[in-house]
């Protein structure tokens, strides 16, 4: 039995990772979150329950079904099953999702977005599902309101990649929107 993952940040960018068999696939009843945690300053991009919403991403095989590599990857998050919400073109008889559980979660605190880690997950969504994805990605995105530190000179996020300017408009277009 194969076991899947969906991926809806920086998962989506295929250059961040080299796991098996990523594809697009949709994921019903959940939207993405920034949420705050005492783990580390910057914040978390997660998911949250969301009744009659959707988001884009991508679902990819674990190797060997062996979940302790993707786990350290992630860590911060709880998996939870998510099979029955993902729309995809495979046969899959479990899915998993990360998120921050709400336990974990702060409501205030001096954190932060690193724009190298937000570029990156646009970059992938651009990749997969052209500029619209990255529109997509932060209309179907809550939690905006934490500030973002500019690192894109010296990244800070250790799976960074190189963006275009082009990239780089988009982004900063879209920040000022919802921010």
């Amino acid at each position: 039995m194969t076991a899947w993952f969906f991926g809806y940040g920086s998962l989506v960018n295929r250059a961040t990772h080299s796991y098996p068999q990523a594809q697009r696939a949709r994921l019903h009843n959940w939207r993405r979150v920034w949420v705050r945690t005492a783990m580390r300053e910057v914040v978390f991009l997660s998911i949250h329950p969301a009744p009659d919403h959707e988001i884009d991403g991508l679902i990819a095989a674990v190797p060997n079904a062996n979940w302790t590599a993707l786990d350290a990857r992630e860590t911060g998050y709880d998996r939870v099953k998510v099979t029955n919400d993902v729309e995809n073109d495979v046969d899959a008889s479990h899915i998993a999702a990360y998120r921050v559980t709400p336990e974990m979660q702060r409501e205030a605190g001096k954190h932060f977005i690193l724009l190298s880690y937000l570029d990156t997950v646009a970059q992938g969504f651009r990749e997969e599902f052209g500029p619209a994805g990255v529109e997509a990605f932060f209309a179907t995105t809550d939690g905006w309101d934490a500030p973002v530190f500019d690192d894109r000179g010296s990244p800070r996020y250790p799976r960074a990649c190189d963006t275009t300017h082009a990239e780089n408009v988009q982004v900063d277009r879209l920040l000022a929107q919802v921010q």
